[in-house]
């Protein structure tokens, strides 16, 4: 399978700067890399981003992410496997991601304390911004047709 055309972001330059911009500052935030990578792959699998998910799993498989992890983050209000500032980040992954399935307030004050219990505003802001930039991303790569263990290009 091929891409039907080039990443956006490549075809109009300015857009790959400021996406450099927001990945620079989520990266000297202070956020773990490994909980981003996490998140991501939870937004991912939640709109079926395979070229996401893939790019997730490689880099959590590269920084030595144990298997169990990796493969129960799909499952992970019942797995064991994760911390509780971890299963904060994932349910304001999830609730974040799903914004047309709610029938309330999209973030509950009561999630919103408890992932502030557990980051403090430059971690918060990160993990705000890793969550919407994967969502972008899974948008773009699903209306081009990125394919699983392609690069951009």
């Amino acid at each position: 399978m091929q891409a039907r055309m080039k990443n956006p972001a490549f075809v109009l330059s300015d857009g790959l700067k400021g996406i450099g911009s927001i990945m620079k500052a989520i990266a000297e935030s202070g956020l773990p890399q490994e909980l981003q990578e996490i998140v991501g792959l939870r937004v991912s699998q939640i709109n079926g981003c395979s070229a996401c998910i893939h790019g997730h799993t490689a880099n959590l498989v590269k920084a030595g992410t144990s298997a169990e992890r990796i493969a129960t983050v799909v499952a992970w209000r019942e797995a064991p496997f994760f911390t509780d500032a971890e299963r904060a980040a994932l349910a304001l992954a999830e609730v974040s991601t799903r914004l047309a399935d709610r029938s309330a307030q999209a973030v509950s004050d009561e999630l919103w304390d408890e992932v502030a219990d557990h980051f403090d505003e430059r971690e918060l802001s990160a993990l705000i911004l890793v969550i919407g930039v994967t969502n972008m991303f899974n948008r773009i790569n699903a209306t081009i047709q990125e394919p699983a263990g392609q690069t951009w290009g």
